[in-house]
C-alpha cells in the first residue's frame, strides 16, 4: 500500500468515526475526542485506541462495536482491532472546538 493509499484510507476511517456517537451525548465520538490512536497497517489490518468520558459508560459495548463494524466496512480495511484504554484520562480538553461549541462549553 502507498503512503497515497494509506492517508487516503485513513480519512476515510476518519469520516466512518464522525457517523459513531454515544447515545447520551449528541457529538461524534471522534469529535468528543475519544479516539487516540489510528494505525492502519501495510496489510490493511487497524488498530484503534480509543476511551469513553467515563469508564462505567453503559453503551460502551455497543459503541465499541459499531467502531469496529463500520471501520472494517472501509475499503482498504482487511480487520478492526478495537482497544478500550483509560491512558490518558479523557478530559473536555480532547474535544475539538466545534464539540465543545455544541456542548455549551464555549
Amino acid at each position: 500500500m502507498t503512503q497515497e493509499e494509506k492517508t487516503r484510507i485513513e480519512e476515510r476511517i476518519v469520516e466512518i468515526l464522525k457517523t459513531v456517537f454515544d447515545p447520551e451525548i449528541p457529538v461524534n465520538i471522534y469529535d468528543l475526542g475519544l479516539i487516540y490512536k489510528i494505525d492502519l497497517a501495510d496489510d490493511g489490518a487497524l488498530d484503534i485506541d480509543m476511551t469513553f468520558t467515563a469508564p462505567n459508560c453503559p453503551a460502551a459495548d455497543f459503541i465499541m462495536e459499531d467502531v469496529r463494524t463500520k471501520v472494517e466496512s472501509v475499503e482498504g480495511v482487511s480487520s478492526a482491532n478495537v482497544n478500550l484504554v483509560f491512558e490518558p484520562e479523557w478530559d473536555k480538553s480532547m474535544m475539538t472546538e466545534e464539540a465543545r461549541v455544541e456542548l455549551g462549553f464555549e
